[in-house]
This record gives C-alpha cells, structure tokens and sequence, in this order.
C-alpha cells in the first residue's frame, strides 16, 4: 500500500533571497539601482563626496518598494483602499495600461458580486 503525503494548500508563493528580497524584488532593486548609478555618473560633478550614493541607494529603495511590497488592506490609505493586498508593481503595470488604452477591465468574483453582504 502506498504512503499518504501532505500537500501544503497554499502553494503560492515567491522564494527568497537573502531572506529580504524576492526574485522580482532584487530584479527591480538591481534595476532601480543601475538608474541611480547613471544619474550619479551624469551628475558627477554636481554631486559632492558620497551624496552620489545616497542617490543610488534612494533609487535602489523605491525598486524594493515597488518590487516586493504590497497595499496593506486598511482604510487609512484612503483611495487605494480597494487595492488593498494587491502588489505596487501590479498597480503601476495597470496605470501604465489605462493610460496607454484609457479603458481597464478587472474581473474578480467574491460574495460581494453575488449581492450579498457579509
């Protein structure tokens, strides 16, 4: 007879790197940091001392934040309370498509599409 085997029900999920970063968060960390290093390295000059790499490291943050973190599901956040869970990353890609085609149709189906409330 054959073992029996648990199955983890929630598979979805991305992997780690370095405990911090996920594989789409280093991407865009890397990314947003290789523009910091451009910029540091157009406006040499201007920048005195380590203040080049404070602008790297600013840009290398906003591609973490933009890569690996989500809208919390609050109501302090005010208009984007509907976004809540949702990842920034897919917010900006949906911004970036409404403005290109300025129609967006997002189908999701909960309890609340059946009409009842909670």
């Amino acid at each position: 007879m054959g073992r029996t085997y648990t199955v983890p029900r929630s598979v979805k999920g991305e992997s780690r790197i370095l405990y911090v970063f996920t594989v789409v968060g280093l991407i865009f960390t890397v990314a947003f940091g290789l523009v910091g290093f451009f910029i540091k390295t157009l406006l040499g000059g201007l920048l005195p001392g380590y203040s080049g790499w404070i602008v790297v490291g600013v840009f290398a943050a906003i591609g973490f934040v933009v890569g690996t973190l989500k809208i919390p599901d609050s109501n302090v956040v005010g208009p984007l309370k509907k976004a809540g869970g949702e990842k920034i990353l897919d917010i900006v890609i949906r911004s970036i498509t409404f403005m290109k085609r300025k129609k967006i149709y997002i189908y999701r189906y909960n309890e609340f599409d059946k009409g009842e409330k909670k």
